[in-house]
């Protein structure tokens, strides 16, 4: 890093979380060379991911001199914003094989999320006041139905196997002539599960009944086809890609059309359905993130599943009584500690970014619902570790990662009665 020069103040600076170091030079400045402080290894890729440095090149354009507002239709700035912006919902739709006006640019996930389980059951309430969903729905979309309940809408949350999948004849046989919408979540974001989409479905277009799907850990990630897999509202994240914070997607099929009470009142930008000035910077950031992935997907694929399975043969080599939960051949990987404190070992790990689950509920105490859906007692539970794996993870952070966990693992077992009484017998 170059030297960074500012107005002497005889204080140590600390500027975007580098440690500046002052050193006299001349003519009132001082000299000042940045140190990069250690940083963690970064396993929490199902959180977020960094933005890719082709996404923020892309970007910088229109963050500086290309500022037009894209709905100014009256100038330059506005035509080049609004033409960014239609070629970035070009990228999108065909990372799903849809229609680019079937995409409508929101905040992220969690607001398509809303749009869609609130809009539709709204939208279609005079006639059909039942929804269907699973009990390992990211929060949001629980929380949409719970305040849907208070409404008055009658919500059938059905539970899944061991495995983490929903029956799909129970899921038929729950489907009722009221029902208005299926919310099922393509891959899940603790366990990496990933859910029979195209025969859901099919399902619900045999019975006339909307399916939206929230696919915010599989854009980008898998082949995804909106009409072969009969999808007519699915939800995507911006930063889960590679992309910017702050932005996201909602595909709404338009044949046949889905129609979906707007939650925003405004200026009717994006179809009416999301009202508010479309950010220019943050939409170009996700059309190349999508572009990116279309390009890079298979390879990608390929090296994370084989650092997922190098992690797990190395801890379980390594370490005893260990529990993999969920899919075994996604970027998510999802491990038991028995005879541990999850949150222990997580404070333990200082050199290494993890969590023990959603970062929407991480502030929670509660052992993590999705796991407790699968019928993990709460000790199992409590003591679950996600590993997010990703496209700028290295064999060497991964191995750094094996010896890390198994030497921690073992003195905290060794402060814990319950493994001196196991081990001894």
């Amino acid at each position: 890093l170059r030297p960074v020069l500012h107005r002497s103040s005889g204080i140590s600076h600390f500027t975007r979380g580098l440690a500046i170091a002052s050193n006299k030079s001349t003519l009132g400045f001082e000299a000042t060379s940045v140190k990069k402080p250690n940083r963690p290894i970064y396993l929490d890729l199902q959180a977020t991911t960094p933005t890719d440095p082709r996404v923020l090149d892309a970007m910088m354009p229109y963050l500086t001199q290309q500022y037009g507002n894209p709905h100014s239709r009256t100038h330059a700035y506005g035509w080049e914003a609004e033409k960014a912006v239609e070629q970035a919902r070009v990228h999108v739709a065909t990372l799903i094989g849809a229609d680019p006006k079937e995409i409508i640019f929101t905040s992220g996930a969690t607001e398509s999320n809303n749009i869609s389980v609130k809009g539709v059951a709204r939208f279609y309430k005079t006639n059909k006041k039942h929804l269907i969903t699973t009990q390992i729905e990211h929060k949001c979309v629980l929380d949409s139905c719970r305040v849907l309940s208070e409404e008055g809408f009658d919500i059938t949350y059905l539970p899944v196997k061991p495995s983490g999948l929903i029956d799909l004849n129970q899921f038929a046989e729950s489907i009722r002539p009221d029902t208005s919408l299926v919310s099922i979540m393509m891959v899940n974001n603790e366990i990496g599960v990933k859910q029979p989409t195209k025969e859901i479905g099919q399902i619900c277009r045999s019975k006339n009944v909307f399916f939206h799907t929230d696919a915010a850990q599989a854009f980008g990630k898998i082949p995804l086809d909106v009409n072969d897999m009969n999808i007519d509202l699915m939800s995507i994240s911006g930063h889960k890609i590679y992309g910017p914070k702050g932005v996201g997607a909602l595909y709404v099929r338009r044949k046949p059309r889905v129609r979906v009470e707007a939650l925003q009142s405004g200026g009717g930008q994006e179809r009416g359905l999301r009202s508010g000035t479309v950010p220019t910077p943050l939409v170009v950031g996700l059309g190349e993130a999508c572009r990116i992935a279309k390009e890079e997907m298979e390879y990608d694929d390929k090296r994370v599943k084989k650092l997922s399975q190098r992690l797990i043969d190395g801890i379980m080599g390594k370490v005893q009584y260990v529990v993999r939960n969920g899919d075994p051949n996604s970027g998510c990987v999802n491990l038991s500690f028995a005879y541990i404190e999850g949150e222990s070992l997580l404070m333990a790990l200082k050199d290494i970014a993890l969590s023990s689950g959603s970062a929407c509920t991480s502030a929670s105490l509660e052992p993590s619902y999705v796991l407790r859906a699968l019928g993990a007692d709460d000790d199992m539970a409590h003591s679950s570790i996600r590993f997010g794996i990703g496209r700028f993870t290295t064999e060497e952070e991964i191995d750094f990662v094996v010896n890390k966990v198994a030497q921690h693992v073992d003195k905290l077992r060794e402060m814990s009665p319950l493994w001196e009484m196991v081990s001894t017998v």
